[in-house]
C-alpha cells in the first residue's frame, strides 16, 4: 500500500511539471514575437538622423580641403547632413593646417544655431594662430571671446604667454598674464616662475621685481634655479640691493643658490671692495652646503689683491690647497698677478714654486709676471735667474717675455742690453712688436738720443706700421724736455699728415712745453684747438693750464677753467686744487683759497706741504692767527712740518692775540 501510494505521488508530480513546462514554452514563444515587434518600433524611433561623429568629422574635413575659404566652401558644409558639437568642431581644427581656413570654420561653426565653442576648440584655434603667428586673427578670436563672456582656463593663458614669449612680442605676454591674474582664475607658483623666468632672461630686472612682489604675499615661492637666474642677471645691472632682499627670502624658506649665483655675487661684491661681505658669503655658502669651487676662490683672491689685503689672500689660498682643491691656471694667475702687481712678489715667487712642487704647469704668464715683479723692485738678478728657471722647464719665452726685460734696460738706460736683446729675438724667430720698438724709443729719449729715436722712428718703426701716438708722444715728449718744443711741434704737425691722431697726451705734454718756454698764447691755442678736434681735455691738461696761469698772473682765467673742469665731470685732483690755491694764496685772495680748501677737504683730498704753508702765510697776513693755527693742525695730522719762518711768525701771532 505504502509503495502503490508512492507511486501514485511519484506520478502525480510528473504530470504536474510537464504541465508546467509545456505553459511555460508557450508564454516564452508569444513573448519572442511580441519582443521582436516592440524592438522594431523602438529602434525606429531612437534611429540617428545623421552619421557618426568621425564620419561627420571626415565629411567636415573634405569640403574643408580647398586651400582658401570661400562662399562655395561655405554653401556646400550648409548643405552637410551633420550633427555639429564641440567633439567634431574640435577634431577638424586640429586636421587643418591653414590659419585662416581654420578661423573662417571657427567664425561659421559659431554662427550655426545652438553651437558655442568649449575650452577645447578655443584652445585648438589658439594654439594653430600662435603657430603661424596670425596675431591679426588671433586678436579678433581673443576680442570674440570677451564679446561671449566666456571664461579662459589658465592652460589657454599658459599657452598665450608662451606663444607670444616665443616670438618676442613680452609686451602682450605681461599684458596676457596680467589679464590672467586679473581673471580670477587660480594662478600657481609654476606660472610665477615661468614667467620671471622669462623677464629675467630678457633682462626686464623691474618688472620681474613687480611680479615677484606679486606673488610673495600669496605663499608662494621662486624654484632654486629661478632665484639663482634672478641672482645673476641683477648682478650684472648691479642691483645688489634686491639680491640681497632675494638670498635672505630664500634663507627663510631653506632655499640655496647655485654655484653660478653665488660666484656671480661675490664678483659683484668684490668689484664694489666690500671684501668682509665675500667672506661672510663665502662662509654662508659652506654652513650651507653648497661647497665653494675653484671659481669661488679665484674670485675672492683678484678682490682681495686689488685691496692690497694680501694676507687674507694667501691664507684663503692655503685653505683651498687643503680642501683638496687642485687650482686651476686661472686661480693661480688671479693670485700670482695681484701680489706681484703691488709688490709682493717674493709671496708670489714662493706660492709658484709650490704650485711647481705639486707638479702644476705653469704657463708663459704666470712665468712673465714673476719676472716682471722683481724687475719693479729692483731685483735683476732673480729676474734673470726666473728667465732661466722657465726655459729650463720648457717654458718657451714669447713675446711679453722680451718686451718686459727690454722695458727694465731700457727704463735703466742700458741700451747695448736693449739691442741685443732685439736681435736675439729675431734670431730666435720671435719678431719684436710695436711695444717692443717703442721701449727702446723711450731708452733712447732718456739717454738724450734724440737723433736716433727720430731714425728709428723713420727708418724702421713706420716702415712697419709701428709708429703711432705712443711713439710720438713720447719723442715729443723728450724733444719738450730738451726745450726744443719748436722741433716737437712739427712733429705734431706731421701726425696729422701721417694719419695719427693726437690724443690728450699729445697737447698736454705740448701745452706744457710752450708754457716752459714763455709762448703762453701758444699753449692756449693748442688748448682751444684740441677742445675744437673733439679730444677732451683730462685732469692733467687742466692742471697745466690752470699752474701756468696763475704762474703768469691769470688767476680769474685759472678759476674759470678750473670750474669748466668740474662741470664737464672731471674730478681735480690734490695737484689741480694746490695749483689753484697757490695762485690765489699768492694774489692776496685769501678768502677764495680757504674756500676752495674747504671743498678739497670735503672730497677726501689733501694739500701738499707747499700748499698749506702758502694758505698759513696768507691768513697770518690778513690777522686771521685762529684760523692759520687750524690749518696748521691739520698741515701735522697729515704728517706735514712747518718751516721755521712760518712757525715763528704763527707762534709770535698767537702770543699777540694772548696778550
Amino acid at each position: 500500500m505504502i509503495c502503490a501510494s508512492h507511486k501514485i505521488c511519484g506520478h502525480s508530480r510528473f504530470l504536474m511539471v510537464k504541465s508546467l513546462a509545456l505553459s511555460f514554452s508557450c508564454f516564452s514563444s508569444k513573448t519572442q514575437i511580441t519582443n521582436s515587434s516592440e524592438s522594431r518600433e523602438v529602434s525606429n524611433l531612437f534611429k540617428l538622423p545623421s552619421p557618426s561623429f568621425a564620419v561627420s568629422s571626415r565629411r567636415l574635413k573634405r569640403v574643408l580641403r580647398s586651400n582658401k575659404w570661400s562662399e562655395s566652401v561655405e554653401m556646400e558644409l550648409g548643405k552637410l547632413n551633420v550633427q555639429l558639437n564641440n567633439y567634431v568642431v574640435n577634431q577638424v581644427l586640429k586636421s587643418l593646417s591653414d590659419s585662416e581656413m581654420a578661423f573662417r570654420f571657427y567664425l561659421w561653426v559659431e554662427s550655426r544655431p545652438g553651437f558655442k565653442h568649449d575650452h577645447f576648440t578655443t584652445k585648438s584655434i589658439i594654439v594653430l594662430l600662435l603657430k603661424d603667428q596670425n596675431f591679426n586673427l588671433l586678436s579678433q578670436v581673443l576680442s570674440r571671446i570677451r564679446e561671449n563672456g566666456f571664461s579662459m582656463h589658465r592652460s589657454l593663458y599658459r599657452i598665450l604667454v608662451s606663444g607670444y614669449v616665443k616670438t618676442g612680442m613680452f609686451d602682450h605676454a605681461i599684458v596676457t598674464f596680467d589679464e590672467m591674474v586679473e581673471s580670477g582664475c587660480r594662478v600657481f607658483s609654476v606660472d610665477y616662475n615661468k614667467f620671471i623666468g622669462v623677464l629675467v632672461h630678457n633682462c626686464c630686472f623691474d618688472l620681474a621685481e613687480k611680479y615677484y612682489d606679486m606673488m610673495i604675499p600669496q605663499g608662494y615661492s621662486l624654484s632654486w634655479f629661478t632665484y639663482s637666474r634672478f641672482i645673476c642677471g641683477l648682478c650684472k645691472v648691479g642691483n645688489i640691493t634686491l639680491v640681497e632682499k632675494l638670498l635672505d627670502d630664500m634663507n627663510e624658506t631653506g632655499c640655496v643658490p647655485d654655484i653660478w649665483a653665488y660666484n656671480t655675487y661675490l664678483d659683484s661684491l668684490c668689484k664694489e671692495k666690500r671684501l668682509d661681505s665675500a667672506i661672510g658669503v663665502l662662509n654662508t655658502m659652506k654652513k650651507k652646503g653648497r661647497e665653494p669651487d675653484v671659481v669661488t676662490y679665484t674670485t675672492i683672491f683678484n678682490g682681495l689683491c686689488n685691496v692690497r689685503r694680501f694676507s687674507d689672500a694667501v691664507e684663503l689660498w692655503d685653505e683651498m690647497v687643503k680642501k683638496g682643491f687642485r687650482p686651476d691656471v686661472v686661480a693661480c694667475q688671479a693670485l700670482i698677478f695681484g701680489l706681484c702687481n703691488n709688490g709682493k712678489v717674493e709671496i708670489a715667487f714662493e706660492i709658484m714654486m709650490g704650485m711647481i712642487k705639486d707638479e702644476i704647469k705653469l704657463t708663459v704668464s704666470i712665468y712673465n709676471a714673476v719676472i716682471s715683479g722683481f724687475y719693479r723692485v729692483g731685483s735683476f738678478d732673480k729676474a734673470q735667474k726666473i728667465d732661466s728657471f722657465m726655459r729650463r722647464n720648457g717654458c718657451k719665452p714669447d713675446v711679453v717675455t722680451y718686451n718686459i726685460h727690454l722695458n727694465y734696460y731700457c727704463n735703466n738706460v742700458m741700451l747695448d742690453e736693449a739691442h741685443n736683446l732685439m736681435d736675439i729675438m729675431e734670431m730666435e724667430g720671435i719678431n719684436p712688436d710695436k711695444y717692443s720698438y717703442n721701449q727702446l724709443l723711450k731708452g733712447l729719449c732718456k739717454a738724450n738720443r734724440l737723433r736716433e729715436a727720430y731714425a728709428l722712428i723713420a727708418t724702421e718703426m713706420e716702415g712697419k706700421g709701428f709708429c703711432d701716438v705712443v711713439s710720438c708722444n713720447i719723442l715729443i715728449e723728450a724733444l719738450c724736455m730738451a726745450r726744443n718744443v719748436q722741433t716737437a711741434y712739427k712733429l705734431f704737425e706731421e701726425m696729422g699728415r701721417k694719419g695719427i691722431d693726437p690724443d690728450t697726451v699729445t697737447y698736454g705734454t705740448l701745452i706744457k712745453g710752450f708754457f716752459i718756454k714763455g709762448h703762453h698764447k701758444k699753449a692756449k691755442e693748442l688748448f682751444d684747438h684740441m677742445v675744437n678736434a673733439g679730444v677732451a681735455p683730462n685732469v692733467n691738461a687742466y692742471t697745466t693750464m690752470v699752474h701756468y696761469l696763475c704762474k703768469s698772473g691769470r688767476v680769474d682765467f685759472a678759476c674759470k677753467l678750473f670750474h669748466d673742469m668740474i662741470e664737464k665731470g672731471i674730478s681735480p685732483d690734490v695737484v689741480s686744487y694746490s695749483a689753484l690755491i697757490n695762485g690765489l694764496c699768492k694774489a692776496s685772495r685769501v678768502t677764495e683759497a680757504m674756500d676752495l680748501y674747504e671743498d678739497m677737504s670735503n672730497r677726501g683730498l689733501s694739500p701738499d706741504n707747499l700748499t698749506y704753508t702758502l694758505l698759513i702765510g696768507g691768513l697770518l697776513q690778513e690777522k686771521k692767527a685762529v684760523l692759520a693755527c687750524r690749518i696748521w693742525d691739520h698741515m701735522m695730522e697729515n704728517g706735514f712740518t712747518l718751516d721755521k719762518m712760518i712757525s715763528e711768525r704763527l707762534i709770535n701771532a698767537m702770543k699777540l692775540r694772548t696778550s
